[in-house]
């Protein structure tokens, strides 16, 4: 290995951070919630991809192969201490990295890697992803997401007079859209919105759609409210955009099920928060993975594991069977802790944690980076406050 290419250290002993991210809104949000956190310094690398991301990892390996070549210029030494990455494309690139810098990079993967858990320091996940317990896996309630606490105020006290006007109580109706296995279509959000209207009878809709909601779905949700409100259709980049607004201002809150990030943002308010299921479209090949998951995990109880079933784990630990992500498993936590409840149901009774989830993960990857100064004889790399 050419010896430029070997990490070096950051002179002030401050780890030097770095962010693997793609297309995804809400991906960028749980990276920089944690890199916040964390209260390093980071670089935020975007990366786009060629047709060779759709391979397995482990047929990919430690390589920038799947990265389109406009990307590659962007990681260049000096090798990062720490790396966060999300989503299985970014796997071969942080194993890359983690090899150009002589293994020194940490690895801090968030969500489903498809990816055996022993190629990284640490995995972040949810109950979604139904990853097995180990000993560097982080199962946290629900993803992470960055409560800005000045622009919650700042859109509070922007938005406020303008709607002065609409009587009380206000719910906030965050709708989501479309997220395999779930589908928001024109019927269901023609029926969210008449749910909607009758949670909120004497009071007011604060309804916004997001980037995944199809303009038919749109139309048929806005058409079918019937209650005062204060409608929102989501536009990329509006300046205009009230989210943070009715989240911070709103006296409850209706969420679409498939919308975990909304959904944890509105539970950290401490507001009562509904849950609204869309339906599934499962296809005939999810209905197979989901029937045979379930028979694996009969054959778990009743004996030790045997070679029916490591060989099913085997494909999944490897990404080569894809189970379907399980999102009942958030929602039953969810409302089993008092955070939430489905929409029709009495108010949740709970009190939610704000950033339990986050301090949690900021403690793991603390102690990764203070451990391998360590191993350095590196001082003064000091935990964030």
């Amino acid at each position: 290995m050419p010896i430029a290419d070997l990490a070096t250290p950051a002179p002030d002993a401050t780890p030097r951070v770095w962010l693997l991210l793609g297309h995804r809104v809400g991906d960028e949000m749980q990276l920089t919630s944690l890199a916040e956190g964390l209260g390093w310094p980071y670089e935020i690398k975007w990366l786009t991809y060629n047709g060779l991301c759709k391979l397995p990892n482990v047929l990919l390996g430690a390589s920038r192969a799947s990265l389109a070549r406009p990307a590659w210029g962007t990681l260049a030494p000096p090798w990062p201490d720490l790396v966060l990455m999300i989503g299985r494309r970014s796997v071969p690139i942080g194993r890359w990295i983690r090899a150009r810098s002589g293994g020194r990079t940490r690895l801090v993967q968030f969500g489903r890697p498809r990816a055996p858990a022993t190629w990284f320091d640490l995995i972040v996940t949810t109950p979604q992803y139904r990853l097995p317990p180990a000993p560097n896996v982080l199962h946290n309630l629900a993803p992470l997401h960055r409560a800005d606490a000045a622009a919650m105020a700042s859109a509070a006290a922007k938005w406020r007079g303008r709607l002065d006007h609409l009587p009380r109580p206000l719910i906030a109706l965050l709708a989501g859209g479309d997220s395999a296995p779930y589908r928001l279509d024109a019927a269901t959000a023609r029926r969210l919105g008449q749910a909607a209207s009758a949670a909120a009878a004497g009071g007011s809709l604060l309804v916004t759609s997001s980037y995944r909601m199809r303009n038919e779905a749109v139309d048929a949700l806005f058409a079918a409210v019937s209650v005062p409100a204060e409608l929102y259709r989501w536009r990329a980049g509006d300046p205009e955009n009230p989210y943070f607004a009715y989240v911070a201002l709103a006296d409850s809150f209706i969420v679409t099920g498939e919308s975990i990030s909304m959904l944890t943002e509105a539970c950290d308010t401490g507001k009562p928060v509904y849950i609204f299921d869309l339906p599934r479209r499962d296809s005939r090949w999810a209905r197979w993975l989901e029937a045979a998951y379930g028979q694996m995990e009969r054959r778990r109880q009743a004996r030790a594991t045997d070679r029916l079933v490591r060989g099913f784990d085997l494909l999944v630990e490897y990404g080569l069977l894809v189970l379907p992500r399980d999102f009942g498993a958030i929602h039953d936590r969810l409302i089993a802790a008092g955070h939430a409840a489905w929409l029709g149901d009495p108010p949740p009774d709970g009190q939610p944690e704000p950033g339990r989830d986050l301090a949690r993960a900021v403690a793991h990857v603390q102690r990764i980076i203070l451990a391998e100064a360590a191993d350095r004889g590196v001082d003064g790399v000091q935990p964030s406050s």
